[in-house]
């Protein structure tokens, strides 16, 4: 495990496309099925990594929370799930089954769209307004693996509260800390 912090990707940058697999449904996604949301919040999850096993019930939470509150939330995987199994298409299924959570969770086996968002670590978060462009990017909250403080989402919701408001983001913005994504050796 190394210790990443998110590259803090610009405000304002537009949301990049992508075409991925739902590892729930079989069902590809792509930003275009997101278009009637007022945000949307695109994660870069895994299941390996502790940093998200720490905030991996309060992620499903987070879900049933803003499910039909006009927010388009979707999870991807990113890690390279030949060094790292668990990570693979099957595992990030169960993942998602067994946390309830609401909304897809997509395996980006090529790497291609974590490259694109600027992704460095899971878990990583980019919120998007009604523009889709960058309005906040950076932690779940202050909470972390071996730290007394409870998972509560604090900063990633009053993001989304925002956006969702038509209102500024806050700043600044902390950037997220996890393990670093699992590149394929080339």
């Amino acid at each position: 495990m190394s210790l990443t912090p998110s590259n803090m990707l610009p405000l304002g940058t537009p949301a990049p496309d992508f075409s991925l697999p739902d590892v729930v449904s079989g069902e590809t996604l792509s930003l275009a099925d997101f278009s009637d949301y007022e945000g949307l919040l695109v994660m870069f999850i895994c299941r390996h990594c502790p940093f998200v096993k720490h905030l991996q019930d309060a992620l499903g939470r987070f879900g049933r929370d803003y499910n039909g509150k006009n927010l388009g939330i979707v999870a991807i995987s990113a890690n390279d799930a030949i060094e790292y199994p668990e990570d693979g298409p099957e595992s990030l299924k169960e993942m998602a089954l067994s946390l309830g959570f609401t909304f897809p969770y997509c395996y980006d086996e090529s790497q291609k769209t974590a490259k694109a968002y600027d992704a460095a670590c899971t878990p990583d978060f980019f919120l998007f307004d009604r523009e889709r462009k960058l309005a906040y990017r950076g932690q779940f909250d202050d909470s972390r693996p071996g730290k007394d403080i409870p998972v509560t989402g604090r900063d990633l919701r009053g993001a989304v509260d925002a956006v969702l408001e038509n209102r500024p983001v806050f700043q600044p913005q902390q950037p997220s800390i996890g393990c670093n994504i699992k590149w394929k050796k080339e």
